[in-house]
């Protein structure tokens, strides 16, 4: 039985579509019979995930993994059934995925907003204060109603 022990990406390079978690050395090690086998990049060393379906696209990638003199090679296909395996590089990924993206825009366009509508209060708040300070009447009863207008949306 397989296990992840540790997966980190040695660095992570998006593209277009992909992004490729590539991997090295002490950064990636899984658990068998009870012994702690280390990633070494004898043949892949990469993983790709699509940006836009968030699947790991290179399946056929073969893993090589070494423990002393013992070197035990693992398919893509066995580590995908690893949940643990599939929730890193989900986790690791998803900062670069498209889906995620929108919705980081979304938030800032929400923050912009609302830093703009705190803005508008704190710059009628003020104007209030200069029509007391004034003893302007009509220009405090023009703002205040404004003000309440701004508090009820």
């Amino acid at each position: 039985m397989v296990t992840l022990k540790m997966l980190k990406p040695y660095y992570i390079k998006t593209e277009k579509n992909f992004v490729r978690i590539i991997l090295a050395y002490q950064y990636f090690s899984v658990i068998i019979k009870n012994k702690v086998y280390q990633f070494i990049p004898v043949e892949s060393n990469e993983i790709r995930v699509n940006r836009r379906t968030e699947k790991i696209e290179n399946i056929d990638a073969v893993f090589a993994f070494q423990n002393a003199k013992d070197i035990v090679n693992i398919p893509m296909v066995k580590l995908i059934t690893l949940p643990e395996f599939l929730e890193q590089i989900h986790a690791i990924a998803k900062p670069y995925y498209f889906s995620t993206q929108n919705e980081m825009d979304v938030k800032e366009d929400e923050d912009v907003t609302s830093i703009m509508k705190e803005l508008e209060r704190q710059n009628v708040l003020r104007l209030i204060d200069r029509a007391l300070d004034e003893r302007n009447e009509a220009e405090f009863k023009r703002l205040t109603d404004i003000l309440s207008s701004m508090e009820k949306k």
